[in-house]
C-alpha cells in the first residue's frame, strides 16, 4: 500500500494537515489536491475542529503544481491539466478563505507557486528561518493562479506583488516578515510547533467570533465602505448573540478567565 499523500492529526481542537510527498517537495498531484480539498471541507463542517494548521513533510512546505504529472498529462493530450485551476485550485482556495475557523500555515521550507498561494490564503503564516516564497508561474510560462493575484497584493501591496510575479525572485523569511507576508519567523524545525501552539490558543477562544471576523474581513476586501459597514453590523449582531459573548462579559465583570465553547 502506498503512503498517504495527506496526513491528518487532531489534538485538542486543532486539526493539522501535512502535505506528505517529501521526496517531491510536497508538490501537488491531482490525488493530493483532491484529498486536501475534501479534507478542508470536512474540517469546515466539523464542530470539533476549532482551528486548522497546514504544513509540509520534510524540507519544503509545498513546491506548487507537480510539473512531472502536469507534463505527462499535457503531452498525452489529456485536457485535465488545463482544467485543474477550475476543478482543484479555485475550490481549494475558496475553501481556505471561507474556513469558518482560524487557519495557520506552518511554512517549514520553500513555498512556491500554488504552494505559496495556499499559505497566502491562510489567516496567519509562521515561517521557518530558511523558508522562501517564490512566485514561479512566469518561469514555466504560466499566469498566476490559486488566488495569488488576489491574496498577495493584499499582504504586500500591488507593486511588490507585481515584482514577485514578473521577476520570480525568491523572498526569504526575514524579508517576508518585514513586508508583511508572514506573521512570525522562528528557528528551523519550530514552525509547526509554534503554529500549533497559536492554533491551540485560538481553539480555546471564541471561535464563532473568529469566523465572523473572517467573514467581515473577506467581504470588506472587495466591497465599498457602505457594504463593508453593513457586513460589520450583521456579523457584530450575530457574534453579540452568542453564548461566548455573554460568557466573556460575565467573566470580565467577575474578574475571571472566560471559558469559550464556540457557541
Amino acid at each position: 500500500m502506498s503512503e498517504a499523500v495527506l496526513l491528518i492529526d487532531d489534538t485538542e481542537g486543532v486539526r493539522t494537515f501535512t502535505l506528505n510527498r517529501p521526496e517531491a517537495y510536497n508538490s501537488l498531484t491531482t490525488a493530493l489536491k483532491e484529498e486536501l480539498l475534501g479534507a478542508m471541507r470536512e474540517a469546515a463542517a466539523d464542530d470539533a475542529v476549532r482551528a486548522v494548521v497546514v504544513t509540509g513533510a520534510g524540507r519544503a512546505f509545498c513546491a506548487g503544481q507537480d510539473l512531472k504529472e502536469h507534463v505527462e498529462l499535457l503531452t498525452s493530450g489529456d485536457p485535465a491539466p488545463l482544467r485543474t485551476v477550475e476543478e482543484h485550485y479555485n475550490p481549494l482556495i475558496t475553501a481556505v478563505l471561507h474556513m469558518p475557523k482560524p487557519m495557520i500555515a506552518a511554512v517549514n521550507g520553500t513555498a512556491a507557486g500554488a504552494g505559496a498561494s495556499l499559505a497566502y490564503a491562510c489567516d496567519l503564516r509562521v515561517a521557518a528561518e530558511s523558508a522562501k516564497f517564490l512566485m514561479a508561474f512566469a518561469n514555466v510560462g504560466l499566469a498566476a493562479d490559486s488566488g495569488a493575484s488576489w491574496t498577495l497584493p493584499r499582504l504586500v501591496g500591488h507593486g511588490r506583488a507585481m515584482e514577485m510575479m514578473l521577476l520570480a525572485e525568491p523572498v526569504g523569511a526575514e524579508e517576508a516578515l518585514r513586508i508583511g507576508m508572514v506573521n512570525r519567523v522562528v528557528p528551523d524545525g519550530e514552525a509547526l510547533a509554534v503554529a500549533q501552539e497559536i492554533a491551540g490558543r485560538m481553539a480555546a477562544g471564541p471561535t464563532t467570533a473568529y469566523a465572523k471576523i473572517k467573514e467581515a474581513m473577506l467581504a470588506a476586501a472587495g466591497a465599498a465602505v457602505e457594504a463593508a459597514l453593513a457586513v460589520e453590523a450583521r456579523t457584530q449582531a450575530e457574534a453579540g448573540a452568542t453564548a461566548d459573548h455573554r460568557e466573556a462579559v460575565e467573566a470580565f465583570v467577575a474578574k475571571r478567565k472566560p471559558r469559550f465553547t464556540g457557541r
